[in-house]
C-alpha cells in the first residue's frame, strides 16, 4: 500500500513564533491505535467509530497502519515506547492474528519499554475466553472494558449489545485469560436513572474487583442520536447526589480518584492517560487518530490522521490530514487542560520541561485563578482546588490569551 505523504494538508499556528527553549529531555512516548469498526454504533457515542461489515479488512487495515507508522518514525527515532492503547471502535472485533502481525510490526520499527503497558479495549459482546487467553499470550497486559451499566433497562437505552450477565462474566474471563490488570467503564446521569440505580451499578462494578474504573456521566454530544433526540436525563439534583454518594463510595472500597473520572487501586492508574494528561508525547496511527510530537528545538506539534476508513485505506490519499505547530499564546491552554484534570494536578517544573517555556508565561492566569479560588496557592505545583475540579472550564479559561 503506498500513501503519498507529501499530499498532506499542513496547517500551522500563526505568525513567526519567538523561539522556545530547546527541551532538555523529550517526555515519554506512547502509541495510540484506533480501530474504527463497531458491532453497532450507540446513540451516545461521538467517537470515530462505524458500524462494521460482516467480513471486516483486517489485513489490509494492519498493513495500513504499518504504513501509516512508517511515515511518523523520523520524528521519534531513539525513543521506546512505554505504552501502547488499542481504541475504537471496537479493537476487540479483530482477531488475535491480526494484533499479533501489528504488534510485531511496531515492535520491529520502536522499540518497546521493558515495562510496557499495552491495554486493549473491549466490550462485553465481543468476549471470547480463546481470543482473549491469545491477546494475552501476544504481551497484551490490560484490558479496558466498556460495561456502562448492568441493568438491562438502561443498556437498551443506550443501544448497548450485551446484557448484564454478559457485563459480570466479562470481568471473570479476563482474569481467567490472564488478565490481572483491568478497567471498567461505567457511565451516571443515564435516561430516567435514579440515585439507587447509579450505586447499583456501582456496587456491582466494585464487587467485580478491576483494577481501575471509570466513572463518568453520560453528555450529550453533538452529531449523535442523543444529540437530536435527547432522552429524558436526570434533574440536576439527582445528578449531583449521585455524584457525592459515588465519590464516597469508591473512596470506601479503596479506588482513589486520581482524575475528573477515573479511579484506581494503588499503584493501578492508567499509564497511558497519564502521559496524556501530563503533556507526554504520542503518536496516533489509524482513521481519525490525533497524535502530539515534540522536538527537541522546542517544537511541539499535533497531527490528525485521514478520518473515514474507506480513505484511509484508499492508496490515493494520504494518511495525515493535518498537522499544527502550537504557538506561544496556545501553550498554557494546550498543557493545562489535560494537567488540571488531574486532582493532584502536576509538579510546576513540568510546564518548562514540556513545554520549552518559562513559568513566567503562566504568572497572569495563575494569579487570576488563585485569587478565584480556583487554583491552588502552592508555588510548586499546578493542580486546581475542588471548586476548580468541578468549574474546570472557568479555570482553563484564565490561561486563554
Amino acid at each position: 500500500m503506498i500513501h503519498d505523504s507529501s499530499a498532506s494538508p499542513l496547517i500551522f499556528g500563526g505568525a513567526a513564533q519567538s523561539p522556545r527553549a530547546a527541551l532538555p529531555v523529550l517526555p515519554p512516548l506512547a502509541l495510540y491505535i484506533h480501530i474504527p469498526w463497531c458491532v453497532r454504533k450507540c446513540p451516545y457515542c461521538d467517537f470515530n467509530s462505524h458500524t462494521a461489515s460482516p467480513v471486516l479488512p483486517e489485513e489490509e487495515y494492519v498493513d495500513a497502519l504499518l504504513a501509516d507508522l512508517d511515515q511518523d518514525l523520523h520524528a521519534v527515532y531513539g525513543r521506546e515506547l512505554s505504552s501502547i492503547f488499542f481504541g475504537g471502535g471496537t479493537p476487540s472485533l479483530f482477531s488475535a492474528e491480526a494484533l499479533g502481525r501489528l504488534l510485531k510490526g511496531v515492535e520491529q520499527r520502536i522499540p518497546f519499554a521493558s515495562d510496557i503497558e499495552i491495554t486493549l479495549e473491549a466490550n462485553p459482546g465481543t468476549f471470547e475466553q480463546e481470543k482473549f487467553v491469545a491477546y494475552r499470550a501476544l504481551g497484551i497486559n490490560r484490558l479496558s472494558i466498556g460495561i456502562q451499566s448492568f441493568q438491562e433497562e438502561k443498556l437498551k437505552a443506550l443501544g448497548r449489545i450485551h446484557n448484564g450477565d454478559e457485563a459480570v462474566r466479562a470481568a471473570g474471563m479476563a482474569r481467567q485469560a490472564g488478565f490481572d490488570n483491568f478497567n471498567m467503564d461505567l457511565m451516571h446521569g443515564l435516561p430516567d436513572q435514579s440515585l439507587d440505580d447509579a450505586l447499583s451499578d456501582l456496587r456491582q462494578a466494585i464487587a467485580l474487583k478491576p483494577t481501575h474504573l471509570s466513572w463518568y456521566q453520560l453528555t450529550l454530544e453533538p452529531n449523535t442520536v442523543f444529540w437530536n433526540q435527547p432522552p429524558t436525563l436526570p434533574e440536576d439534583d439527582t445528578l449531583w447526589d449521585i455524584q457525592e454518594a459515588g465519590q464516597a463510595l469508591l473512596a470506601e472500597h479503596g479506588y482513589a480518584q486520581y482524575e475528573v473520572s477515573a479511579y484506581a487501586q494503588p499503584g493501578r492508574p492508567a499509564r497511558h492517560n497519564l502521559n496524556y494528561w501530563s503533556f507526554g508525547d504520542f503518536i496516533g496511527i489509524g482513521a481519525g487518530a490525533h497524535g502530539k510530537l515534540s522536538h527537541p528545538d522546542g517544537r511541539i506539534v499535533r497531527t490528525w490522521k485521514t478520518r473515514l476508513p474507506k480513505d484511509y485505506l484508499n492508496p490515493a490519499k494520504s494518511f495525515k490530514a493535518g498537522e499544527k505547530a502550537l504557538t506561544n499564546e496556545e501553550m498554557p491552554f494546550e498543557f493545562l487542560m489535560n494537567a488540571l484534570r488531574l486532582t493532584e494536578g502536576v509538579e510546576s517544573r513540568l510546564y518548562p520541561e514540556r513545554t520549552g517555556m518559562s513559568l513566567e508565561s503562566l504568572a497572569e492566569g495563575r494569579k487570576v485563578a488563585e485569587q478565584s479560588g480556583l487554583l491552588q496557592v502552592e508555588p510548586s505545583r499546578l493542580a486546581a482546588t475542588e471548586r476548580g475540579q468541578l468549574f474546570l472550564n472557568d479555570l482553563l479559561q484564565t490561561f486563554l490569551s
